[in-house]
């Protein structure tokens, strides 16, 4: 009988199948979540031997990633902007590029300010929980059309034991009446629906809803634009993550739709990620929220 493999070896089997990028990364990352353990510990113990069931289930977790499925759905986690957010097969997964869009929003609202913000598509609550958690303050809506991901989301505020965010079964602005916001954000679907991308990579496994929007990638972004003056307060800004290259679509459609001081930011890969542009009105003493 052979003898059994240790964490060293069962982790350089791994990655030699693996063949990727991040293959030491997952391979530890998988037997990291299998064992209950961090990756200090794996270090420390990198000559043990383990049972014959664990070297088992580390196989099947290391075929599914072999097959291709999402290493977060595999894990059932992900980070993003420093919350350990629960994620299933139900919600899209929070990407760091989504993090410029938090950055943005967190930099136009105030510290201490009652101020109330809306997060449309939020998904796992990843930007809405984001928002909440640094801004104690504000009251944060987060909507989503999904209840299989509304539960998701609602699990993570539990987990991370955030309570000034509540949560709201819509179709965007459907379920929101005439309730005004300070900002509104969105990650909303922005691929193309024919784009080659989506039978690649991770994509392939998340939810298509959640990815794409008509011919050109921009019929939710529209239907968000047309319909947010009316839920801003005077001054209140609308912030839309989109694709690389539709910064330009999306900023004119902003401008059409009468929204001022349009501007574009990059992620952190270089990209035109998030643009932004904020209602022309201004607040006077006639006016009723």
């Amino acid at each position: 009988m052979p003898p059994k493999p240790s964490i060293h070896t069962m982790l350089q089997t791994a990655v030699s199948q693996l063949k990727s990028d991040e293959a030491k990364l997952e391979a530890q990352l998988l037997l990291q979540h299998l064992l209950h353990v961090n990756r200090a510990w794996l270090i420390a113990h990198q000559h043990d031997v383990v049972d014959d069931k664990v070297l088992a289930d580390f196989e099947a977790l290391l075929q599914r990633r072999i097959a291709g499925e999402p290493i977060a759905y595999i894990l059932g986690r992900r980070e993003f902007y420093g919350l350990d957010l629960f994620v299933t097969p139900d919600t899209l997964i929070p990407r760091p590029d989504t993090e410029t869009l938090v950055e943005t929003a967190l930099a136009r609202i105030q510290n201490n300010a009652n101020q109330t913000i809306v997060d449309l598509g939020t998904g796992t609550g990843a930007i809405a929980l984001a928002i909440a958690k640094h801004r104690p303050q504000a009251r944060v809506i987060a909507v989503d059309i999904s209840n299989a991901a509304l539960n998701i989301a609602n699990k993570n505020a539990d987990n991370l034991q955030i309570t000034n965010v509540q949560f709201v079964l819509s179709h965007w602005f459907d379920e929101l009446s005439q309730r005004r916001f300070d900002v509104i954000v969105s990650n909303p679907p922005y691929i193309e629906e024919n784009d080659a991308h989506l039978s690649q990579g991770d994509l392939r496994f998340e939810p298509k809803s959640a990815l794409t929007s008509g011919e050109d990638g921009l019929n939710d972004i529209r239907m968000i634009i047309d319909n947010s003056l009316v839920h801003l307060q005077p001054q209140g800004w609308l912030m839309l993550e989109h694709g690389f290259n539709q910064a330009e679509k999306v900023a004119d459609l902003m401008s059409n739709a009468g929204f001022v001081s349009i501007e574009t930011f990059k992620d952190f890969g270089g990209n035109n990620r998030v643009t932004i542009g904020k209602n022309p009105l201004i607040i006077n003493e006639h006016w009723a929220t």
